[in-house]
């Protein structure tokens, strides 16, 4: 068994404690028999490092907001810069298997930068592609400005 600590960036919560339980059991057990007092649960605090729903979830929200405050018509640099970005941002996402469906699905799919609506709705594709790898619903992509720049037209974000 590897002496690592499991990636929380690799997995949801559930499946990280688990694992964490797993990992640490010798050691409970050992510290149980020497205080022998019954074992208090623990409540999850709102101030740890984010798991992969949680970091899957803050990233997407920030590609989005990024993609929607894109320039309507970007010069070649901007245009070059934030294919870069997408290339560089999938070789560092904290969690590898992520990491690498991304930097696949590039191959496949270019970073579409020749306006904000571009980027947005590629995004969106993509954003909806992982959606159905995971088995999520996916977003209508018509609804992107709404979601991400403006806020929806029943002013519930007013």
């Amino acid at each position: 068994m590897s002496n690592e600590k499991p990636c929380r960036a690799c997995m949801d919560f559930k499946s990280w404690a688990k694992s964490q339980r797993k990992t640490l059991e010798s050691e409970k057990e050992s510290e149980e028999k020497k205080k022998k007092s019954p074992s208090v649960n623990k409540v999850k605090r709102n101030d740890c490092p984010l798991d992969k729903d949680e970091l899957g979830s803050v990233t997407w929200s920030f590609l989005h907001t990024m993609a929607a405050y894109y320039p309507n018509n970007p010069s070649e640099e901007q245009k070059s810069d934030m294919k870069q970005f997408f290339h560089i941002f999938s070789k560092f996402y904290p969690c590898n298997v992520c990491a690498e469906d991304l930097q696949e699905q590039l191959k496949h799919s270019p970073p579409e930068t020749n306006s904000q609506e571009q980027l947005s709705q590629w995004l969106c594709k993509i954003h909806n592609e992982v959606n159905r790898k995971l088995g999520k619903p996916e977003f209508d992509c018509k609804l992107v400005d709404q979601k991400w720049k403006y806020g929806w037209l029943d002013g519930s974000c007013d």
